[in-house]
């Protein structure tokens, strides 16, 4: 039985754009943006540091500076890197909807600043009963430890959660290690999903007949676009 329903952030709980950080840095950077973005993509390693906890914020800050030119306040900074997010709304009201029902866990690759000023700020934050952060664990999916830190704070074994990402390798290191996890496409998808696993609830939208092939029953969803920028993993949370 799923006692718990555990989240990725990034394009699951709010669309996740990294481009606006180079959109956001052309203001205050020397370099055009093509070159900003080139940049910013040859030294990914840096944001990876930055999300597994072993640069602090002002050292990210730094060095960050120093590679994309940049001449912008610690303040103006944080404003450009972190306004990325923009809310699922169908998301959303799903939280809702399973709040009370069953535990919630929030589970992301991320960094300091992008929690504080992005996803702590987020409408359903609150609801979660734990949440777990690749720069507090100093792992990142698809590592087995930042996954056991979760379980260890639902107090739960990871067959009793459903775990859901847009990401298919975390998707896979998750049911690894024994959740019931799922690939995120949609929140009506993931909606279909869980009332297979056995979580009542009522519907998104209104049910349309012929959307799950003419079954009455929930059946698994499939396919992701691919990643926008895979030669980056640390734009992907």
């Amino acid at each position: 039985m799923v006692e718990a329903v555990v989240f990725d952030f990034g394009n699951v709980v709010a669309r996740f754009e990294p481009r606006r950080i180079v959109e956001n840095l052309v203001p205050h950077s020397t370099l055009p943006a093509k070159e900003l973005a080139v940049a910013l993509l040859a030294n990914s390693d840096l944001g990876i540091r930055y999300e597994t906890g072993q640069v602090t914020s002002k050292e990210f800050f730094a060095e960050a500076s120093r590679i994309l030119e940049l001449s912008c306040t610690e303040e103006e900074f944080i404003t450009a890197f972190c306004r990325i997010f923009t809310p699922i709304d169908g998301t959303h009201a799903l939280i809702r909807r399973l709040h009370g029902r069953v535990r919630l866990g929030l589970l992301s690759n991320t960094s300091e600043w992008h929690f504080l000023h992005g996803i702590r700020e987020s409408a359903v934050f609150q609801l979660f009963d734990a949440v777990t952060l690749s720069y507090e664990v100093g792992a990142m999916k698809p590592d087995p430890a930042i996954f056991k830190d979760m379980l260890a704070k639902l107090d739960l074994p990871a067959e009793a959660c459903a775990y859901t990402d847009d990401i298919p390798e975390f998707v896979e290191a998750a049911r690894a290690l024994g959740f019931q996890a799922v690939q995120f496409t949609a929140p009506e998808a993931l909606e279909r999903e869980l009332m297979g696993m056995g979580i009542l609830l009522y519907r998104l939208g209104r049910w349309e007949a012929g959307t799950l092939g003419g079954s009455p029953y929930p059946t698994r969803s499939s396919g992701l676009p691919g990643n926008l920028i895979g030669d980056c993993p640390y734009l992907f949370k």
